[in-house]
């Protein structure tokens, strides 16, 4: 007896994802999507200012673009959270209301339990990128409320994954400290950057020969870190020989305190990470946040 040929079940279409505010971090992740092949009718975002529409049109065809956000929202698998904090309760208002979508916010301060008073959906994942994400380099720590699935947790993952690598804390209050350590982390970066660069011109290189060495020392030591099994400790040592010239950097750097600086300004975001949930989180949820 013969058997007949199976039917090959058809692919499930692309989940439909709108994203609520089209800035630097949306586009990133727009841009990610559309190269990873995901559809883009099945992409919308709302940005009411009208010359990042026509960017965002420009740059992403096919892309729906729309000035306001309304209850069609409740249509998408997933609503991406991408405004500025102090922008989400006015943002909110026009979906308020029960849904049951899945929510993912890359705002910083705005906790889980605001963005869910102010959609009704008790599916939030918190995440807290960073803008390497730009070009697929970035981090971002995730959280997620106790009614995401293992399903839901996939599909986050799938949607951030053309921005770089992402972690999941098992607390929100953790996303806090990934806010201080690598979400505002770039920014030290760059600060250590300019410094390194002063130095070079004021020691007589060319500002653009200044710029590529601190910029491709720093970027080959962060690659050196990351592959190797080493301690960023044991890594630095290995560079110190007592007596030479890192030895004196790196003395002159501790008679200073930087490092202990470097730790105090770290916790310092951290800080103002906190004071940004207590601010907007609460005033988001009644829908009342500051503008």
């Amino acid at each position: 007896m013969s058997s007949s040929p199976q039917q090959t079940p058809a692919s499930s279409p692309a989940p439909r994802i709108a994203f609520i505010g089209g800035g630097n971090m949306a586009s990133a992740i727009i841009g990610g999507l559309l190269r990873s092949g995901h559809e883009a009718a099945r992409l919308a975002v709302v940005e009411p200012y009208a010359p990042q529409r026509d960017k965002l049109r420009q740059d992403f065809p096919g892309v729906a673009v729309v000035a306001q956000a309304d209850s069609s929202l409740g249509e998408a698998d997933l609503v991406v959270w991408a405004v500025k904090p102090q922008m989400f309760g006015e943002a909110a208002a026009p979906v308020q209301g029960s849904d049951t979508s899945l929510h993912l916010s890359v705002m910083a301060g705005i906790r889980s339990e605001a963005i869910s008073q102010a959609t009704g959906s008790a599916r939030v994942v918190r995440a807290m990128p960073n803008t390497p994400a730009l070009i697929g380099q970035g981090i971002a720590g995730l959280f997620a409320s106790a009614a995401v699935s293992a399903a839901d947790r996939q599909l986050v993952e799938a949607v951030l994954a053309p921005t770089g690598r992402s972690l999941w804390v098992a607390a929100e209050a953790d996303l806090d400290a990934v806010t201080a350590l690598s979400g505002s982390g770039p920014a030290y970066f760059f600060y250590m950057v300019e410094a390194m660069m002063a130095a070079g011109v004021e020691m007589g290189l060319p500002a653009g020969q200044a710029r590529e060495l601190a910029l491709a020392t720093c970027g080959g030591a962060a690659a050196l870190g990351m592959q190797s099994q080493e301690t960023p400790t044991v890594l630095r040592e290995r560079v110190t020989s007592k007596g030479g010239t890192t030895y004196a950097a790196i003395t002159s750097m501790d008679t200073d305190g930087v490092g202990a600086a470097i730790q105090r300004a770290v916790r310092a975001a951290q800080r103002r990470a906190v004071e940004l949930g207590d601010e907007f989180g609460g005033a988001a949820a009644s829908g009342t946040g500051k503008h």
